[in-house]
C-alpha cells in the first residue's frame, strides 16, 4: 500500500524505490529534510519487508572491552584513559572468560589500545574464547585496532587478519568509522584512521572471507550531506565486495567530552530519520540495526517500523556508550527483547553472528525461501493471521525440526526427515530439464573431482544430497564437502563450489573467478534419469487445525494464480537486481513446475531411493 504523502517531494523518490532505482545524494537530502516522517517510515518499512519480511533479529551476546587504556585521545571518547589513571583497567584472559556463559552466541570484543601489550595477548583472547566456548562466534577488533596492530607489530594488514582468523575470529565489528569526512576527522579524531584506511581494512577482511559490520557516528558536528556521503561510500564498497552484514547508525552520546552538540542528544525524530534514510540509501545492505544501547529501547522499538530489522542483543557489560552518557538500560534480558519486538508487530528471531536464525518466538510463522524462484508463491500472499519469515532452505529445516515453523516451502530432504510431522501440499519447486540456480562451479571435470574438496553453500540441504548422488552414482567418484558460512568466503582453496538460489544466478550470469566449468545439477539429473527434479515442497504442520490449514491453502493458490498471469510483473524487479532481463526472468520462472503431479512424485521417490543407497554426506 502506498503512503499517503503530505510532502509531494517524496513522490519521485517513492517511484524510484518501486522501480528498483538507486537513490542519489540529492534524494537523501530530500528524505532528511522532510517533515513527512510517517511517509518516510512507510517507505523504509516497505524496503525492509522486501528484504526481511516480518523478522527482527537479536542475539545473545556479550560485550568485552578488555582495557580502557589507549594511546589515542579522541575528543568524542569518554571511555579511554591513560596508563596510571585511577579509572584505568586491564582484563586478563581468565577474567574475560569468567564473564562468558555457554548460552552466549556472540562475543563482541573492542577496547582501548595500550602501548605495552604484546601481539600474542590479543590473539590469545580470541583463541581462548573460541576454544572454551566453541558455540560462540567471536566478533573482534575494529579497523582502528587492526591498523594499530599493523603499525605497532609491523605486520601487513592481511597477515594480522589471517592470524586472528586462524585463532577463531569470525567477523569484525564496524566501529571506528565515525563519519567519512576529512573535515570532521581533523577536528575530532585526527589521530584516528580516515575513510580510506577504514574501508581498505574492511575490503581486505572481505577478501579473506571475514564478513564485517559498518557504523556511522552521527549527531555531533557533521552535516547531513556528510552523513549521506558516508552511506554512499559504504554502498560503493558493498557493491565491490558484498562483505558487509549490517549497518549500525550510532547516535552520539556527548557525556563529559568537549563536544557539545546544539541539542546535546539527538532527537527521536533525527534517530528515526537516520534509520529510515540508511535503509533507503543502502539498498545492497541486508540489515539495518537499531542499536538500543544508544537509541534507548523506546526509540529502537519504533525504529523496527522505520526500516530496522535488528535490535542487536543483550549486550552485557557494554561500557563505551554508557561512559559517554547513554541513557538505555545496561542490559536487556532476552524476554524483554522478545516483548519489544512482538509489540512492534514483528517476529522475534534469535540469530548467530552471520544472521542465521537459531530460534523463532512467534506463532503462525510461514517460512519463505528468499530466492527468485519462490516469488510466485509470495508476491500476492495475503498474510492475514500469518507472519512471513524469509529463511534459506537448510535453516528453515532446522527451525521446523524445533517446531518453530508452521508451514513453508521446505527443502525436499527436510520434508523427508520430518514427513511424519508434516502434511504434504500439492505445490513445490520442480525443475523440468534445467534450473539455472543450483550450480556447481568447478576447476575440474566431474571425474577429476575424486578426492577433491568442494565448498558447500550454507543455504542448502537437498542440493548437497543431489550433488552427492550425482558424484557417487552417476560418475563413481567421491569428494570432500566443506561448509561455507553466510556472507563472504575465501573460495581460493576449493576445487569446486556449490551455490544455489540468487547467488548461483548471479554467478551463472557473470561467472565465478577461478572456476571455469559450470554444471547445472538439475540438467545433470534430467540427462541421467529423464525426470524432473523436486527441490522443495509446500508442507504444513499436521497439528494445525483444519480451518488454519484450509485458509493457508487458499492463500497459496490465490497468490500463485495471480503470479502466473504475469511473471515479469511480480518478479521482474527481483530479476533486475540479479542482472537478469525481464525476458530471462520470465523464462527462468517458466522453467519450473509449481504444481506437483505424478512425474514429480516419481522423481521424489527415485531420489529418496538413491539417497538411501549412497554414503551419508559428511560436511566438515
Amino acid at each position: 500500500m502506498s503512503p499517503n504523502f503530505r510532502d509531494t517531494n517524496l513522490l519521485p523518490i517513492w517511484q524510484k524505490i518501486q522501480n528498483g532505482e538507486r537513490l542519489s545524494l540529492e534524494d537523501g537530502l530530500i528524505l532528511y529534510n522532510t517533515n513527512d516522517i510517517i511517509s518516510l517510515g512507510k517507505m523504509a518499512n516497505y524496503v525492509q519487508q522486501k528484504k526481511s519480511g516480518d523478522a527482527v533479529y537479536f542475539v545473545l551476546n556479550q560485550k568485552i572491552e578488555h582495557t580502557n587504556i589507549c594511546v589515542l585521545s579522541c575528543k568524542f571518547c569518554d571511555f579511554a584513559v591513560k596508563k596510571g589513571d585511577p579509572d584505568a583497567y586491564e582484563m586478563t584472559t581468565e577474567e574475560i572468560l569468567s564473564k562468558l556463559t555457554p548460552e552466549i552466541m556472540e562475543v563482541h570484543i573492542t577496547g582501548g589500545m595500550p602501548a605495552d601489550w604484546e601481539w600474542e595477548r590479543y590473539v590469545d583472547i580470541v583463541r581462548s574464547i573460541h576454544e572454551k566456548f566453541p558455540q560462540a562466534d567471536v566478533k573482534a577488533y575494529t579497523a582502528v585496532e587492526i591498523d594499530f596492530f599493523h603499525k605497532k607489530f609491523k605486520m601487513p594488514i592481511e597477515e594480522v587478519l589471517r592470524q586472528l582468523q586462524a585463532a577463531g575470529l569470525r567477523t569484525m565489528p564496524g566501529g571506528g568509522a565515525e563519519v567519512f569526512s576529512e573535515r570532521v576527522r581533523r577536528l575530532l579524531f585526527n589521530q584516528k584512521i580516515g575513510a580510506k584506511t577504514w574501508l581498505d581494512i574492511h575490503k581486505t577482511a572481505h577478501k579473506l572471507g571475514i564478513p564485517t559490520n559498518s557504523t556511522m557516528l552521527y549527531g555531533h558536528i557533521e552535516t547531513l550531506e556528510e552523513r549521506l556521503i558516508h552511506m554512499l561510500k559504504l554502498r560503493e564498497t558493498q557493491d565491490e565486495t558484498g562483505g558487509f552484514l549490517t549497518f549500525i547508525p550510532l547516535a552520539f552520546q556527548p557525556g563529559d567530552t568537549n563536544i557539545k552538540p546544539h541539542d546535546q542528544f539527538t532527537s527521536a525524530i533525527d534517530d528515526l530519520k537516520t534509520i529510515a534514510v540508511s535503509r533507503l540509501m543502502l539498498d545492497n545492505f541486508p540489515h539495518i540495526k537499531a542499536y538500543w544501547v544508544m537509541l534507548t529501547e523506546e526509540v529502537a522499538s519504533v525504529a523496527l517500523n522505520f526500516g530496522a530489522d535488528d535490535m542487536d542483543g543483550t549486550v552485557g557489560h557494554e561500557r563505551i556508550a554508557h561512559d559517554a552518557g547513554a541513557t538505555s538500560p545496561m542490559e536487556l534480558t532476552k524476554e524483554h527483547i522478545i516483548k519489544i519486538i512482538k509489540d512492534a508487530g514483528k517476529i522475534p528471531v534469535e540469530r548467530d553472528v552471520y544472521y542465521n536464525p537459531l530460534n523463532v518466538y512467534s506463532d503462525h510463522v510461514i517460512g519463505k525461501i528468499p530466492y527468485l524462484n519462490s516469488i510466485p508463491f509470495y508476491a500476492n500472499f495475503e498474510k492475514r493471521q500469518f507472519r512471513i519469515l524469509p529463511v534459506v532452505p537448510r535453516r528453515m529445516g532446522v527451525l521446523n525440526s524445533k517446531g518453530q515453523i508452521d508451514a513453508g516451502l521446505f527443502s525436499l530432504m527436510d520434508y523427508f526427515s520430518e514427513e511424519e510431522n508434516l502434511e504434504f501440499m500439492n505445490w513445490g519447486l520442480a525443475s523440468r530439464d534445467q534450473v539455472k540456480s543450483v550450480m556447481l562451479f568447478s576447476k575440474e571435470g566431474w571425474l577429476d573431482l575424486n578426492g577433491k574438496t568442494i565448498g558447500i553453500t550454507d543455504d542448502t540441504a537437498t542440493s548437497v544430497q543431489l550433488l552427492n548422488v550425482l558424484l557417487e552414482k552417476k560418475y563413481g567418484v567421491q569428494a570432500r564437502f566443506e561448509r561455507l558460512h553466510a556472507g563472504v568466503n575465501d573460495l581460493s582453496g576449493y576445487d569446486a563450489v556449490l551455490l544455489i538460489g540468487d547467488e548461483a544466478m548471479r554467478r551463472n550470469k557473470y561467472g565465478l573467478n577461478g572456476f571455469e566449468l559450470v554444471f547445472d545439477l538439475a540438467k545433470e539429473w534430467y540427462d541421467w534419469k529423464k525426470l524432473p527434479f523436486v527441490f522443495a515442497v509446500w508442507a504444513v504442520k499436521k497439528t494445525l487445525d483444519d480451518a488454519t490449514k484450509n485458509e493457508l491453502k487458499e492463500i497459496i493458490e490465490r497468490s500463485l494464480e495471480k503470479s502466473e498471469l504475469d511473471f515479469v510483473a511480480v518478479a521482474g524487479l527481483h530479476g533486475k537486481e540479479l542482472g537478469w532481463s525481464a525476458q530471462e526472468t520470465k523464462e527462468y520462472l517458466e522453467g519450473f513446475n509449481f504444481r506437483l503431479g505424478e512425474r514429480e512424485r516419481e522423481a521424489m521417490q527415485e531420489f529418496r531411493t538413491l539417497v538411501e543407497e549412497v554414503e551419508t554426506v559428511s560436511i566438515k
